[in-house]
């Protein structure tokens, strides 16, 4: 292929639409081209492949647990992550990952580093190219029983249930699965340092998002479409408002709310 014919913008139609290996088959051409323009298409492909670069080692570091794991002969590796830990209203939600080894999924992260946009392209990306995944929801009246600890610890049991494929290994976020019986670290702040746990983290997040989207068509005076539940200034002023819904956790907000309103009776929490 020559560049010489074909006008600016045709070369950079061209090359935007290529994969990046592709396209740098032709970065001699594109930088040897006697027109500065044309000079500036290459420029920019050398920087894009750059930008590759760099994310691919950031998602290989992402690796050092589970290859430490791999080398020591484990196979089947989970991650596991909640989402919803901290919320006044609505469930906690947690997933467990198995991700075939060494798989590279550009811009996966802690969920809560990227955007809506984005945590749903990967979330497609990761339920279509995992080996397994599991989901364990615990609704607010659980949370309320057994403390927002003992839900989230439930909801992971439950996650791990739901894998069609036995786990040799779990890598969990800050969490030690004391009655589940397989061997196991926890890891503080592990949905930025290890691939599996950010794919739950991931998994997780967008469930429950998803879950509280569906509460707002049933609730909507209280927003739960902007904010899923947490304590944002708006939500509580529609607490003040309209008063608890079913779905509130009431062990949140005794210490804060004294007595409200639930539906269309005073209750005292």
């Amino acid at each position: 292929m020559t560049f010489e014919t074909m006008k600016v913008k045709e070369i950079n139609t061209l090359i935007s639409g290529m994969d990046i290996e592709e396209a740098l088959k032709y970065m001699s051409l594109l930088v040897g081209d006697r027109r500065e323009s044309v000079k500036k298409i290459g420029n920019k492909l050398e920087k894009r492949y750059g930008k590759i670069l760099n994310e691919k080692k950031r998602v290989q570091k992402l690796w050092t647990y589970e290859n430490d794991l791999i080398r020591a002969g484990y196979k089947m590796i989970a991650g596991i992550d909640e989402a919803g830990r901290g919320p006044l209203a609505g469930p906690v939600v947690a997933a467990v990952v198995i991700l075939p080894q060494n798989i590279f999924i550009e811009g996966i992260n802690d969920s809560k580093k990227i955007s809506i946009k984005k945590r749903e392209e990967l979330f497609k990306i990761i339920t279509d190219k995992s080996l397994s995944i599991g989901v364990g929801i615990i609704d607010h009246s659980t949370i309320d029983r057994i403390n927002i600890l003992n839900a989230t610890k439930l909801a992971m049991k439950e996650a791990v249930e739901k894998l069609s494929i036995f786990p040799q290994y779990l890598l969990i976020d800050a969490v030690k699965l004391t009655d589940i019986d397989i061997k196991q670290t926890a890891i503080v702040q592990g949905d930025s340092k290890s691939i599996s746990i950010a794919a739950a983290s991931i998994v997780a997040k967008v469930t429950r998002d998803k879950i509280m989207d569906q509460f707002h068509e049933i609730y909507p005076q209280y927003g739960f479409i902007k904010h899923k539940g947490y304590g944002t200034k708006d939500h509580y002023e529609h607490i003040k408002n309209y008063g608890l819904s079913p779905i509130h956790r009431k062990s949140f907000l005794k210490n804060i709310m004294g007595d409200i309103k639930n539906e269309d009776q005073s209750i005292k929490l």
